[in-house]
């Protein structure tokens, strides 16, 4: 997700011999370790009318500088979703994680963007932790407890106004508290349902909302091939694709990615997080 960048500087002091003696020679210069440069702060968009959260769906598909056609780069996205009174499923044995499909994007080499809730980074914080260490990947907010920010959706809880904010810092609290390194100040509503109201209050967040223009169908999906053959259809150029980071509510994803990077880079398009997604084009 970063560059770092070499602050260490390599110094050292010759020294002289006395008596009328030559000068010893120098002992060989050894560099100063490295201190890791702070990561660069990621792309967000400029607030909107009134200070509105602002709303991020995709790269714009114009054609680059010179009339260069738009560059093929496209994000998946997964979003690891746990709401906040599902702690007694866990504890039964549901899993709303899916290790395997995290371990088939570090082995394909899939740079992604996990759009995590706070309680899922509490039911899995050794997970959190290693997904939000790994430069492979970048973890995005999917609020603390999983409840909608506008009603209906989906049959969700609905969360208050006046919490909406609060809702994202705690999910943020819980990656720092998890050991997460790779955040950045993205949120994506749950469920995708936002509103006006739910835009001005969650300005004080300071976040870009991070919506999507492929749709893979994932959720509770059980066929891998109908999933990937709706991500294939629908990509274009700059295009953010929503899938799904959890076992017991998209079982088919990982079957699903096995054959939708391979294609798509058959096709010409490379993989990027968000964070360079919305980066300016070229």
């Amino acid at each position: 997700m970063t560059t770092l960048t070499v602050l260490g500087v390599l110094t050292g002091t010759a020294l002289a011999g006395c008596g009328g003696t030559s000068p010893a020679p120098a002992p060989p210069l050894t560099p100063k370790a490295s201190a890791p440069a702070a990561p660069e702060k990621p792309p967000t968009m400029a607030p909107g009318p009134a200070g509105r959260t602002p709303v991020f769906e995709r790269r714009p598909t114009g054609g680059g500088a010179a009339g260069r056609p738009a560059e093929k780069v496209v994000a998946l996205t997964f979003d690891a979703d746990m709401t906040a009174d599902q702690g007694p499923r866990a504890a039964s044995g549901e899993r709303f994680d899916n290790p395997e499909l995290v371990a088939l994007l570090r082995r394909l080499k899939v740079p992604s963007t996990v759009f995590m809730t706070g309680r899922w980074a509490e039911e899995y914080p050794a997970q959190a932790k290693a997904i939000g260490t790994d430069p492979m990947f970048e973890i995005a907010n999917h609020s603390y407890s999983h409840y909608a920010f506008s009603s209906p959706c989906y049959g969700l809880p609905v969360v208050g106004e006046a919490a909406m904010a609060r809702e994202v810092e705690r999910a943020f609290s819980a990656f720092r508290e998890a050991g997460a390194r790779n955040v950045v100040p993205y949120f994506r509503f749950p469920g995708g349902c936002y509103d006006d109201t739910a835009l001005r209050a969650l300005a004080p967040a300071n976040v870009t909302a991070v919506q999507w223009d492929v749709v893979s169908g994932d959720a509770f999906a059980t066929d891998a091939d109908a999933v990937a053959e709706q991500v294939l259809d629908g990509v274009r150029p700059g295009s953010l694709v929503v899938m799904h980071c959890t076992r017991s509510a998209a079982p088919a994803t990982e079957a699903a990615v096995r054959r939708i990077v391979p294609e798509l880079r058959e096709r010409g398009y490379r993989f990027v997080k968000v964070s360079e997604l919305m980066e300016e084009g070229p």
